[in-house]
């Protein structure tokens, strides 16, 4: 079968379904491919590219009468007209807003795909092109804010004085919001995020951000996002969010919920207390907008000084990057249609992903597709468990160091009752070291271990001196001990320092 390309009829898009790169992917899946000329000229690549790849170069009529269709948006009615009954028609469709456009291709008996669909679940990600382009528009918002900004990301330290950091704050940690942090991270801004998910917060600062949490947060509903706030949740998390951007320089908002217009996070009173020269990107003003003076495609500035970034094509911005991994995702959504790789697509609709992407197939409009649980649920406990009282899990954790504790105390005091006496002043000293050892270690942060470990492991040098000596007791007990003891302290000796031998190694650049 045929995949066509054509050339994306939206003026301002600048993006390409299929770049030369994956025109080998397709084929091997036993696909021929037709790009319309000029298909890729906004995202730098040439019909060239294309022809060296393997496509084959063809008019608007043709790549629309191809088998399978891949563009970037609703195609126009006009363009629906050029597609033969039967077609397959893959791009991102909004179907959660537009039924008169899935009603449109069930009269022309077009099988229609949405990419922008795709269930949340762990095999899909690699065809989630919300994510994919989450991802790229969280790195350029921070871009347009530093060059809205006018003024150094970094702090620096100089002879005519010192500069400070400039202070980002994000609103949301999902894609596009740990893009963006790691991006003005990498920049030297002091970066702080907020998500109404505490479960995020882990993520967050492991990116070198400070997570500030909502007071009463929410948690992740079944479909992968966020649970709808209660009112006494939202209020809160507006108190945090007007406190956190008078303090910050920039303001990134990320708050967009697919099918449904963009929560307002900051009112025209917040922004009003806002520094003069700050910056709000607002991610979310396709749908609205999280800023209450938001304009879609607009740069705005205030009467107070603060520039509002409205800009609905982000990743568009960066057309031949956002391109290769959009066509990605289509790729990888074909080869789960053709499992048998020969150019073939199977609409199983069995599937869960291709079930919650399909729109219509004939003569049958399909969505809303049934609900995918992608979150796990607690399974439910026996009636055994539950007739039995629970024990809080802080209880638990207070019992379980005191067990360990009773008992090594019971066999200290049993060893030092039935040893000699001139014995027991040695247990004294090895409880002693133990204790000296435990809260030297445990006071040392944990990405150090392992080399304080490899080095420290050479104690175990003074094992051996000890069991040398005993190997030549008449007592048969007491050599096979010593042998023991021997062996094992020369595994963990020789074992440490090779630990630390190819730590260092790592750390070698190549002569």
């Amino acid at each position: 079968m045929h995949i066509g390309v054509p050339r994306d009829p939206h003026p301002d898009q600048r993006l390409v379904a299929t770049t030369p790169e994956t025109i080998a992917s397709l084929k091997r899946l036993g696909y021929e491919v037709a790009v319309e000329k000029g298909a890729g000229t906004s995202a730098h690549f040439p019909d060239q590219a294309y022809h060296d790849a393997g496509a084959e170069l063809v008019d608007s009529a043709a790549a629309w009468g191809a088998d399978i269709v891949l563009c970037l948006d609703q195609p126009p009615l006009s363009a629906l007209e050029l597609m033969k009954p039967g077609a397959l028609l893959i791009s991102r469709l909004a179907p959660a807003t537009s039924p008169e456009f899935i009603e449109q291709c069930r009269q022309h008996r077009i099988t229609a795909m949405a990419m922008d669909a795709v269930p949340r679940l762990s095999r899909a990600q690699s065809m989630d092109v919300l994510s994919s382009m989450a991802n790229i528009a969280g790195y350029r918002a921070v871009i347009e804010a530093a060059s809205e900004f006018g003024r150094l990301f970094t702090g620096q330290v100089t002879a005519a004085g010192k500069l400070p950091p400039a202070q980002v704050y994000v609103i949301g940690a999902g894609v596009a919001g740990l893009a963006a942090i790691g991006t003005a991270q990498s920049m030297g801004a002091v970066v702080k995020a907020t998500d109404v998910r505490p479960e995020t917060a882990e993520q967050v600062q492991s990116m070198g951000a400070e997570f500030v949490a909502i007071p009463v947060a929410t948690e992740e509903s079944e479909d992968g996002y966020a649970k709808e706030m209660t009112a006494d949740q939202a209020r809160a998390a507006a108190i945090l969010y007007a406190e956190q951007a008078a303090r910050a320089d920039i303001v990134i908002t990320t708050a967009n919920i697919p099918g449904r217009r963009s929560p307002v996070l900051l009112t025209a009173a917040d922004v009003a207390q806002m520094r003069p020269g700050s910056v709000i990107v607002d991610m979310a003003a396709q749908g609205g907008g999280n800023c209450e003076l938001t304009q879609p495609g607009q740069v705005v500035e205030t009467g107070n000084g603060v520039k509002i970034i409205g800009y609905t094509d982000l990743a568009g911005r960066l057309p031949a990057q956002a391109s290769h991994l959009y066509a990605k995702n289509l790729a990888n959504f074909l080869a789960l249609l053709t499992p048998d790789k020969d150019g073939c697509p199977q609409v199983n609709l069995d599937d869960d992903i291709i079930r919650g992407v399909c729109l219509c197939q004939g003569e049958n409009i399909l969505w809303p597709p049934p609900p995918v649980k992608v979150s796990a649920a607690p399974a439910p406990a026996d009636q055994k468990a539950v007739a039995e009282p629970a024990v809080p899990a802080e209880e638990k954790t207070r019992r379980s160091p005191l067990l360990w504790i009773g008992l090594a105390t019971i066999l200290a005091v049993v060893l030092m009752a039935f040893s000699p006496a001139a014995v027991a002043s040695h247990y004294v000293v090895l409880m002693l070291a133990i204790v000296v050892g435990f809260y030297v270690i445990t006071s040392v942060t944990h990405s150090l271990h392992t080399p304080l470990m490899s080095e420290t492991n050479a104690i175990s040098g003074i094992i051996v001196v000890g069991a040398l000596p005993q190997i030549g007791s008449p007592h048969l007990a007491v050599q096979i001990i010593s042998m023991i003891a021997i062996f094992v302290a020369s595994i963990n000796i020789f074992g440490g320092f090779t630990v630390t031998h190819r730590m260092l190694t790592m750390f070698r650049k190549d002569s």
